[in-house]
């Protein structure tokens, strides 16, 4: 067989065909989470300190708005594998995409907060249904090649919310310096979904081509989710905690006197360093069995989570923004290789659903309950000392996830 068929079996591919095929399907694809994460659920951070000046928010209000989205994505979570199975894994991921860069500019039509706090949560549903279809589709894309090598194509993938954030840092900051303030945060909206619509035009066509991947059949009566029990919760503190973060540590920055170039400069070393995370957290994520790699890359997570609250410098902020940004998308790469690794491929799609239920659980929690502590008389530093605890707590228990190997 000279050319490959999207179709085709992975066994049909030769290895470095297939490794170069499904690196090809990781980049373009990998604008969905740039989309469905970096500018549809992070850059809310850069937007959040502008929306809530001119709207007289306070902090809970303020992670009351993200929690709505936390609660959409949670809700697509639980409907993709079931829309995956009757619509397609390429049909829901293309539109999934397109829902949520609609969703994008239409955030900045509206001031009325329970308007806002709906079309949020409807650009967390489509967005947790183009994320999990499309971790899908790169999955199935990678066949048989190396742990190592598939490791660093969902790393890749995964990295498009990096890319999001840098891309995101580069534009709103400036943009609201720029802009009126009581109009600034909606023209940054306005901006986000036109450059959500720039990643459509090049991730639609790549899953439109993609291979679809299998899935249970209506009879079959599930996943075996004893074998991932522990990591299901573990990254459930994760989401919580690193959503935290993610939601305030802007506000907290410009809180100790950051200006927009600071923020800027953070923002875009944040996502910067996501990126290369993908690269360097492959191969000791595919090295290390069970809960270890997860663990690892948690560890690390909570160290930058709580650099600022050690010291207020700028140089904190930014090792902050390096070891942070450098290992958080790396952990949904760690618990995916672990779904890989212990289960059939008919059960991926469900098992990623499953744990970004979890992950989906913690993230309504964190922005809303890390909000309210941010109320008290600490401030924002409390809120985001709970992040730490959550992100500890998260590490330890991933600990405790057995290596297993597949069963049919």
């Amino acid at each position: 067989m000279n050319q490959t068929d999207p179709s085709d079996p992975p066994e049909a591919v030769p290895s470095g065909r297939a490794h170069r095929l499904g690196l090809a399907l990781a980049v373009r694809l990998a604008l969905g989470p740039a989309v469905a994460l970096g500018l549809a659920r992070f850059a809310y951070a850069l937007l959040l300190p502008s929306m809530r000046a001119e709207l007289n928010w306070s902090f809970t209000t303020a992670g009351a708005i993200n929690t709505a989205n936390a609660m959409g994505y949670l809700a697509g979570a639980l409907l993709a594998a079931q829309i995956a199975r009757r619509t397609g894994a390429r049909r829901a991921f293309v539109t999934g995409l397109a829902v949520t860069v609609v969703s994008l500019a239409a955030t900045g039509a509206t001031d009325n907060v329970i308007a806002l706090a709906a079309v949020r949560a409807l650009s967390g549903v489509s967005g947790a249904i183009c994320f999990i279809t499309g971790a899908g589709l790169v999955a199935e894309g990678a066949g048989s090649i190396s742990a190592p090598r598939v490791a660093s194509l969902l790393g890749i993938y995964f990295a498009g919310g990096g890319a999001g954030i840098v891309v995101s840092g580069l534009a709103i900051p400036p943009l609201l310096a720029a802009a009126p303030a009581a109009v600034g945060w909606r023209w940054g909206w306005f901006l986000l979904g036109v450059l959500g619509a720039v990643g459509f035009v090049f991730a639609a066509p790549a899953a439109r081509a993609s291979r679809e991947p299998p899935v249970s059949g209506a009879t079959e009566k599930g996943w075996p989710a004893r074998r991932l029990g522990t990591m299901l919760i573990g990254y459930g503190l994760f989401g919580a905690g690193y959503i935290a973060y993610m939601t305030f540590i802007v506000a907290f920055l410009k809180s100790q006197g950051a200006g927009p170039g600071e923020v800027t400069v953070f923002w875009v070393l944040l996502g910067t360093a996501s990126i290369g995370g993908a690269f360097a957290w492959a191969y000791p994520i595919a090295a290390l069995r069970g809960g270890r790699g997860p663990s690892l890359v948690l560890a690390v997570v909570s160290t930058g989570a709580l650099l600022p609250l050690l010291s207020r410098s700028p140089a904190a902020a930014m090792g902050s923004a390096v070891l942070f940004g450098g290992s958080f998308l790396a952990v949904v790469t760690a618990v995916t290789v672990v779904a890989r690794r212990s289960l059939q491929p008919k059960h991926w799609t469900p098992a990623i659903a499953a744990l970004t239920v979890a992950f989906a659980l913690g993230q309504c929690i964190g922005p809303l309950v890390a909000g309210r502590v941010s109320d008290g008389p600490a401030g924002l530093s409390d809120g985001l000392g709970l992040s730490v605890a959550l992100l500890l707590g998260g590490a330890l228990l991933a600990l405790g996830q057995r290596h297993h190997d597949p069963i049919p």
